[in-house]
């Protein structure tokens, strides 16, 4: 891939590529090629340069770049895409599977100690008022039975209702601790292309700018141009041939001369002269 064909660093990917700097720069003593740091140029004004060169160093790791951003873009949009169908499908789905169980358990649960305590309340007082009367009736007794009944019931819904309510919340903790990505991990594919781009980004990029930089004497900390890259190959010098004008006196060099011819009249004499 060409140079001039690599993407410009993203906005969010400007302190990865600082961190990669940083830590380049801090770990240089451990690097014999870039043991002249501090020397003439600091840590400090090699990090200046390197970040006025961003563009250009990018682009040495212009693929790997462009197959993390592509990687990152796919996980973005399958994690949107399940998070809209969660909010969006399974409440339309949701509803239509789990309406016919969990909801119908949900408003038995809720109806059944109301009801069963309202009847339980009903036939206590209306049996114990029958019983106040002076000639009881006979199902008097009756009445509070069934009332003590309902009460038992009662009790009984309450318990089952706090036990599912209690297994539910369980169950959907459970679910969204399972669910939830820690912050700052990313899934394997997103994890080992940002891996590769960083380390096309150091060797590729960042080590030999500022090996440039170091070797490059007239390299200005305060300049935005990047150093001249510096080569093993001496370089060639051509020089234009020589042409000067051919020296006097020479014969080699002088152009043929050219006379004119003679052009004289004809001779009029005596009859001895006449032309034939």
């Amino acid at each position: 891939m060409h140079m001039n064909s690599a993407p410009h660093l993203l906005n969010e990917d400007r302190a990865e590529y600082q961190r990669v700097l940083d830590e380049a720069l801090r770990n240089a003593h451990e690097r014999p090629d870039l043991a002249a740091v501090g020397l003439r140029l600091n840590a400090e004004q090699l990090r200046t340069m390197a970040l006025n060169a961003t563009a250009l160093i990018a682009a040495s790791a212009a693929a790997e770049y462009e197959h993390y951003v592509k990687v990152r873009r796919e996980m973005r949009t399958s994690t949107a895409a399940a998070s809209a169908g969660g909010s969006v499908l399974s409440p339309a789905v949701g509803q239509s599977a789990e309406s016919g169980g969990a909801g119908f358990a949900a408003v038995i649960a809720v109806l059944a100690p109301v009801l069963a305590g309202t009847a339980a309340a009903i036939f206590l007082l209306v049996g114990y008022i029958l019983k106040m009367l002076s000639p009881t009736p006979s199902f008097a007794d009756a009445l509070l039975t069934a009332g003590w009944f309902f009460g038992a019931l009662t009790a009984a819904a309450i318990l089952v209702a706090a036990v599912g309510l209690l297994l539910t919340a369980l169950r959907n903790g459970a679910a969204q601790v399972a669910e939830q990505v820690p912050a700052g991990e990313l899934p394997d594919e997103v994890s080992r292309a940002k891996d590769a781009w960083r380390h096309a980004l150091l060797e590729r990029g960042i080590l030999p700018f500022l090996r440039a930089a170091l070797a490059d004497p007239s390299a200005d900390p305060a300049s935005t141009a990047p150093p001249r890259p510096v080569s093993r190959i001496p370089k060639i010098g051509f020089s234009g041939p020589e042409f000067s004008s051919p020296a006097e006196g020479s014969t080699a060099g002088q152009r043929p001369t050219f006379t004119s011819p003679d052009f004289t009249s004809p001779d009029f004499g005596g009859p001895e002269h006449r032309p034939e």
